[in-house]
């Protein structure tokens, strides 16, 4: 018998621990593109020190296939809700103790040293954050509104980035001398408030009636990810290669900001203001582009939104490179917030639809995980091989669309599986049935 989940509550929470989790991931890559090169590699050439501070963002995404494994471990043998709260108090402290840290010229290379640990640990904890809420709302959701319902995690991913953003922006606004010595941090400090805001709202959550199921059962994995490479390898690698689509969000967010600022001399401000104004939009999509893909299937909302972003992309750093802010705010919301949202809504429930409850959310944490992790170090190496002079905006563009016909590719392989009822994913031999 089909227990009755809350998905409701479930959609809400993960809407606002994502939101929470990512302003405090995201205030580090506003950071890294604004004020890292000259706090923390002041010795290098400016190219460099930028080159070296987008490189400190990318490492975050090196700890995220391990805080994978081991977090994908922890929820699917112990529980999704033990994944969220973990996830979330490490994210916090780390966060919170980057604003702390002392500068280059305070205590030499210590300072880089220091600052990349913390951002290991930031990426440690976010490995398991969006796992562990799609998890959750998928497990809730009735099954012909399950992307509608996961699309509320990457919805609140969206909305803490306009905090993230919205937080600097006043920061930015400062002299250079007090933005470098003291604004940078507040951000950051601020993330104590965050930590137990969301610490509060995740104890409150309710374990999915599936996992509940599973353990009245007795029925749970011991090592979910043996049975995880035994039974779903493919899956995995489909995920990991369908995952690099998250190079579109960190092109936009880190090195379109970088490219604005320090090699066209815009004003921080407004490309700021881009960034949120994106995300309002995208906030307001995605949901509406989660409805569509429960109505039409996943695969066609993916693809075109895949394609969609591997176009404008090539618009959106052209208008940059033109100095236009009327140019750049229309194309930077269309690309960002309403394309791009997308595939945003999608992929929750696709990747979670490929596995069974034993080893979804191990599942989905190791192969987003590993394609983020490829994800971001796309700014980095956009500007090694693109360079960072002002034409260097159609080298970067080629590369995401490189990276979006690698999705479209794993996207169109895949099975869809928006009308297989919620019990039957990730059964090999499943065929879909009419909702």
């Amino acid at each position: 018998m089909t227990v009755q989940g809350k998905p409701r509550k479930a959609a809400a929470a993960a809407w606002i621990g994502s939101a929470l989790e990512y302003y405090d991931f995201f205030i580090y890559g506003t950071a890294a593109a604004l004020v890292f090169s000259k706090i923390f590699f002041p010795s290098s050439s400016p190219a460099t020190g930028t080159l070296l501070a987008l490189a400190t963002f990318g490492v975050g995404y090196l700890a995220r296939p391990v805080g994978a494994f081991v977090l994908g471990h922890v929820g699917d043998k112990f529980g999704r809700k033990k994944v969220l709260v973990i996830t979330l108090v490490m994210m916090g402290v780390s966060t919170f103790l980057v604003g702390c840290l002392p500068t280059y010229d305070e205590v030499g290379v210590l300072a880089p040293i220091l600052l990349v640990l913390l951002r290991l640990l930031q990426g440690f904890s976010v490995s398991g954050e969006q796992a562990g809420a799609n998890s959750m709302t998928l497990e809730h959701a009735p099954p012909g509104r399950r992307a509608f319902y996961t699309s509320f995690t990457l919805n609140g991913t969206q909305a803490g980035q306009i905090i993230a953003t919205a937080v600097f922006l006043p920061i930015a606004a400062l002299p250079e001398e007090q933005l470098l010595s003291w604004g940078w941090r507040v951000p950051f400090w601020l993330s104590i408030v965050v930590a137990v805001v969301g610490l509060i709202i995740r104890r409150t959550l309710e374990e999915t009636p599936a996992f509940e199921q599973e353990v009245a059962d007795n029925t749970v994995a011991k090592l979910p990810l043996a049975v995880l490479f035994r039974e779903h390898w493919k899956d995995v690698l489909r995920v990991v290669v369908a995952a690099v689509i998250a190079s579109v969000s960190t092109i936009f967010t880190v090195h379109a900001l970088s490219y604005a600022v320090n090699t066209m001399g815009l004003e921080r401000g407004p490309m700021l203001w881009v960034g949120v104004l994106a995300n309002v939009a995208a906030v307001i999509s995605i949901p509406l582009w989660g409805i569509l893909s429960d109505r039409i299937g996943r695969k066609p909302v993916f693809i075109g939104g895949s394609l969609g972003c591997g176009v404008l992309m090539f618009a959106y750093l052209w208008s940059i490179s033109t100095g236009s802010y009327a140019l750049i705010f229309v194309l930077g919301i269309a690309m960002f917030g309403v394309v791009h949202s997308a595939t945003s809504a999608v992929w929750p429930s696709f990747y979670g639809e490929m596995f069974t409850t034993k080893v979804r959310l191990s599942g989905m944490a190791v192969g987003t995980q590993i394609g983020f992790a490829i994800a971001g170090f796309a700014p980095t190496v956009a500007t090694a091989l693109a360079g960072t002079g002002k034409e260097s905006w159609f080298g970067v563009s080629v590369i995401v669309a490189v990276l979006c016909l690698v999705n479209v590719a794993a996207v169109a392989t895949g099975r869809e599986t928006y009308r297989v009822p919620t019990e039957q994913l990730g059964l090999k031999r499943t065929e879909p049935v009419e909702a």
